[in-house]
């Protein structure tokens, strides 16, 4: 038998005709609760009841059942019942807010319509590519599906940009540079005249809008892939799965369901077991120089500025550089430093400066002992791709990113 966890129970009792900010008061908590990731939440409807106002409220009398009594119910575990309940505070303006507890099994057949993102951002195979470039900045996403008709016919990601476009930098780059060279590099894509049927994966790898979270996590581990178009039986698109995604499932299932058969064995692992122990570091006055020599090494991407006894000071990314030196206006360095990150051509001799000019201070870590459950949580909850571990004296030990948290789950399964 499944573990009995504490929960709370929290009942909402409203007219129907409530409103908040103009719409049915049910509806926005229930969005509301979607929207914070809680558990779950049920609207019923019932046929007789009063309120404050003690006005009768019956299915049986015509006149008045226009207005039934409306009852939310929400279930979930304690800590993030109380994170909602203000929120409820300041949604419900006339009814009732009842929390009882409770204790509860939940049965969470994890699947990839319950994760997925429905509104996809869709080009087809003659699209410019400075048009999908422009597409991927405007809408915050990092893959594009290529659409014939209704059906996925190929798939553009960042890698295809970098690897079959030549486009210089990875579209989180991208980002730190002036709105001028951006749209400069926009330009060369469209300039070269290629068309995305030119440079998309193809066929491309697509997974069944039924398909339990579990399955896909596997998928991505064991292909290498980030995001993968969902699709009906017939195969037209319905919407797109990231890594993010199903990371951000398991960590939620985690939370609610911490000893269900959903969750892998790998998510009873801790950041020590997963961590990368061969972290770049450098001191507050290592030049810029050696700073980007180590980024471009590294997979990871990141060096961690430590003192003589390996505590945690900062860290730079390679977007921290190119801020940097986009700040300064001066655009022959940048192009260089362009080259030497997308190690087309060395470069960067030019940089002035060291480590502690540029560093990132709030530094984001977790103890070596975090469950991997929490390492999941602080990664999509932060929006970050890599968290430093650090013992309890702020000392480097590694650094987790969600390639190794993946891989590890789809491994324990």
């Amino acid at each position: 038998m499944n573990k009995l966890v504490d929960v709370k129970i929290v009942r909402i009792f409203l007219d129907e005709e409530a409103r908040h900010q103009g719409r049915p008061t049910h509806e926005s908590i229930v969005n509301e609760a979607r929207q914070r990731g809680l558990a779950g939440a049920t609207v019923s409807r019932g046929i007789m009841g009063f309120g404050a106002s003690s006005l009768l409220h019956t299915a049986k009398i015509l006149r008045l059942s226009e207005n039934l009594p409306v009852m939310v119910e929400i279930v979930d575990v304690p800590a993030r019942i109380a994170a909602f309940l203000p929120v409820l505070d300041n949604m419900v303006e006339a009814g009732s807010v009842v929390v009882v507890d409770g204790q509860a099994i939940f049965h969470l057949p994890l699947r990839i319509r319950d994760v997925m993102t429905p509104n996809v951002a869709t080009v087809g195979p003659e699209t410019a590519l400075g048009e999908v470039l422009d597409l991927l900045s405007r809408r915050g996403v990092k893959a594009v599906p290529v659409m014939d008709g209704g059906t996925p016919v190929g798939i553009i990601t960042g890698g295809d940009l970098l690897a079959r476009a030549g486009m210089p930098l990875s579209l989180d780059a991208q980002c730190a540079l002036p709105t001028a060279m951006r749209d400069e590099h926009v330009r060369c894509l469209d300039f070269k005249n290629l068309r995305a049927r030119d440079i998309m994966t193809s066929p491309v790898r697509t997974i069944n809008i039924k398909t339990m979270v579990r399955d896909a996590l596997r998928h991505m581990a064991e292909g290498g892939v980030k995001r993968l178009p969902v699709v009906s039986d017939d195969g037209h698109l319905l919407g797109i799965v990231s890594r993010a995604d199903v990371l951000a499932a398991m960590g939620h299932a985690s939370v609610v369901a911490g000893h269900l058969d959903v969750l892998p064995e790998g998510m009873h692992e801790s950041a020590r077991d997963v961590m990368y122990r061969d972290v770049p570091t450098a001191g507050l006055d290592t030049p810029l120089t050696s700073i980007l020599e180590q980024l471009v090494a590294s997979p990871l991407r990141r060096v961690v500025i430590i003192d003589a006894d390996r505590k945690i000071l900062g860290m730079i990314h390679d977007r921290d550089i190119l801020a940097h030196v986009a700040r300064r206006e001066a655009p022959g360095i940048l192009g260089g430093l362009i080259k030497a990150l997308s190690r087309s051509a060395p470069g960067g001799s030019e940089l002035a400066g060291v480590a502690k000019d540029i560093m990132d201070t709030g530094v984001i870590t977790v103890s070596p002992d975090t469950p991997l459950s929490k390492v999941i949580q602080t990664l999509v909850e932060r929006g970050i791709k890599r968290v430093v571990v650090a013992d309890g004296e702020g000392r480097l030990c590694g650094m987790v990113d969600r390639d190794a948290v993946l891989k590890s789950l789809a491994g324990g399964y």
